[in-house]
């Protein structure tokens, strides 16, 4: 990897090849296997394994103690936090080879993972979804929503920014702005989008 424009700590171990963004930096105890995309400006912290064939967006933030396997598909400013947890086979078996059925796990645009969270393989979490420290998902994740729990519930509505929508409707048409950053939402019919997307129709 000569000419590279991301940093590597020495402890670390990137298998060739693969690709890594311009201002990504993996840190100490790391290893990155063949076949895995990383995007720029990734931050990729201490003892991550990242599997084969796994991809990585822009700007993601993956804390200490994290493990993509092979089939998680990681999109632009998602946030992992410390030792949460990805599967990627439902059933397994020690003494059963599973490698032929992979489940596929994607994590959209801007959702944010809790520390010690567990992902069972083969769902979606929507954009900008938070999945709270501690749960455990077991299902597709609505964009925006702000799940915890065991199994994982949703229990409210986050910003893209980050603080909890001020929703008081619980079936009905609402409208409403965050008391953080002002930008407004629509949810309706149990899903919610951002005041210009629901503008083109839900």
């Amino acid at each position: 990897m000569s000419n590279q424009n991301f940093f590597v700590h020495p402890s670390a171990y990137v298998d060739e090849p693969c690709e890594i963004g311009q201002d990504t930096k993996i840190w100490h105890f790391c290893h990155i296997m063949s076949g895995v995309r990383v995007g720029r400006g990734c931050n990729i912290g201490q003892n991550v394994f990242i599997a084969t064939d796994v991809m990585v967006g822009n700007n993601v933030k993956i804390q200490n103690n994290v493990s993509l396997y092979t089939g998680v598909i990681i999109e632009d400013d998602v946030f992992l936090g410390p030792s949460m947890v990805f599967t990627n086979v439902i059933n397994p078996r020690s003494h059963v080879n599973r490698r032929g059925e992979y489940q596929t796990t994607l994590v959209k645009r801007g959702a944010s993972i809790g520390a010690n969270a567990t992902i069972v393989c083969g769902i979606t979490l929507g954009e900008y979804s938070f999945v709270g420290a501690g749960s455990v998902v077991t299902k597709d994740v609505p964009a925006y929503a702000l799940v915890y729990g065991n199994p994982a519930r949703v229990r409210g509505w986050m910003c893209e920014c980050g603080i909890k929508l001020p929703f008081t409707s619980q079936s009905g048409d609402e409208i409403v702005s965050c008391e953080s950053c002002s930008h407004r939402y629509r949810k309706q019919r149990g899903l919610v989008k951002s005041v210009t997307e629901a503008e083109t129709g839900l």
